[in-house]
């Protein structure tokens, strides 16, 4: 028997540009120096839209006012298996601040590496929501 995939909210944060955010996962996280978009994993009782508000608020230190469900992703790491919702917002308050000591950079293009595997296939679908 498997155990049930862990949900984790992510946001993809979009400029006016079409500029996303990206962060860098902090040393002792598995996976750690891959970029991925900013999120975290889904506490008991709270909506996935309530645990992205909330991981926004404690990762990065910024509000979002609204998001839209985007897609969702299932993906299998050796370390946990996960199924990704993905939120996309074009309103928030604040500038992103890095609260846990993780790196950032907005991209266009995206040009960091190395990307989470779960995230490349993203990169391609984002393309056609971008502008």
């Amino acid at each position: 028997m498997t155990a049930r995939p862990i949900d984790v909210a992510v946001g993809i944060l979009m400029q006016p540009n079409g500029d996303v955010l990206l962060g860098q996962r902090p040393e002792g996280k598995p996976y750690a120096g891959y970029w991925e978009f900013p999120g975290g994993k889904v506490d008991p009782g709270e909506t996935i839209l309530e645990a992205l508000k909330r991981e926004f608020v404690e990762e990065l230190g910024i509000r979002i006012q609204s998001a839209e469900e985007w897609c969702g992703v299932e993906h299998v790491y050796p370390h946990a298996h996960v199924r990704l919702h993905f939120f996309i917002s074009r309103e928030w308050t604040g500038e992103p601040q890095s609260l846990e000591g993780q790196a950032f950079a907005w991209q266009g293009t995206v040009g960091v590496e190395p990307l989470l595997p779960a995230t490349i296939p993203l990169l391609e679908w984002l393309d056609k929501v971008r502008y």
